[in-house]
């Protein structure tokens, strides 16, 4: 298994890097970007850990400390470059306007906050929690994304336009899911206070919020706007403040 994720990595680098040098070559002043963001690196892991560095860090120090943390995340878990590639090809399976994975890489903040998330993640499960704490603290700043270390979030996950998204401590994401700009997903003021459950395949809206101890069924769409602080069962659409239930399959609609 572990072979074969480092073979998938190293196929997806080269398509990068195919894509890099294709794009210098068509525009020279661009081209010089290209060549020290992709190809001055030997691997998709140095190339994202120097991306992380250079979107966070507003110093040369800053920047190195930025990357050398991200560089030991993934030395010491290979399978968060492995998540990375699957994020990174998300985003070109749900964007109609997106042809290829330089673009994403090089350009979407909301590609970059998450894998800041994920290293911020590693950082705290290793008791590094100032460490983690800062790398959420500069994503929100510079990024507009704040994800506590805490949270859960699964692979091949996209921020769309990814502007005031904030996702709380505890909040679990499941796989493919797809979150847009201003949405808000954290506790409430119950004690005891727990977060809320996003299954897989789970589209949420712009503008949304999720609060609660509360469950997101797989492939729950969540419009925008909504306000949602009771269970959505897989499958339905929830639109509107407070939430309703809509375009339920048959089972929860009966239920």
């Amino acid at each position: 298994m572990a072979r074969a994720a480092i073979m998938a990595s190293d196929r997806l680098w080269q398509t990068i890097r195919d894509e890099a040098q294709r794009a210098a070559a068509a525009d020279p002043m661009f081209g010089k970007a290209v060549a020290g963001a992709i190809l001055a690196h030997e691997d998709f892991a140095a190339a994202l850990a120097d991306l992380i560095g250079r979107r966070l860090g507003s110093s040369a120090t800053e920047r190195e400390h930025f990357a050398a943390f991200s560089s030991e995340a993934y030395r010491s878990q290979p399978n968060l470059i492995e998540t990375a590639g699957h994020d990174l090809q998300a985003i070109t399976r749900r964007d109609p306007a997106i042809a290829g994975l330089l673009p994403p890489l090089l350009h979407f903040k909301g590609y970059v906050a998450l894998q800041a998330f994920r290293v911020s993640h590693w950082l705290w499960r290793r008791d590094h929690r100032d460490a983690a704490l800062l790398f959420q603290n500069e994503a929100s700043n510079v990024l507009q994304v704040s994800i506590h270390p805490t949270a859960a979030i699964g692979s091949a996950v996209y921020l769309d336009h990814a502007t005031g998204i904030v996702i709380g401590a505890n909040v679990v994401i499941g796989d493919e899911a797809t979150i847009l700009q201003n949405v808000s997903i954290g506790r409430r003021g119950e004690l005891p206070a727990r977060s809320p459950r996003i299954g897989r395949g789970v589209y949420v809206g712009g503008g949304a919020t999720i609060l609660g101890d509360i469950n997101i069924g797989d492939f729950a769409k969540i419009g925008a706007d909504t306000v949602v602080t009771s269970d959505v069962p897989a499958g339905c659409t929830a639109v509107g403040n407070p939430a309703r239930l809509t375009n339920c399959p048959e089972p929860a609609s009966a239920a």
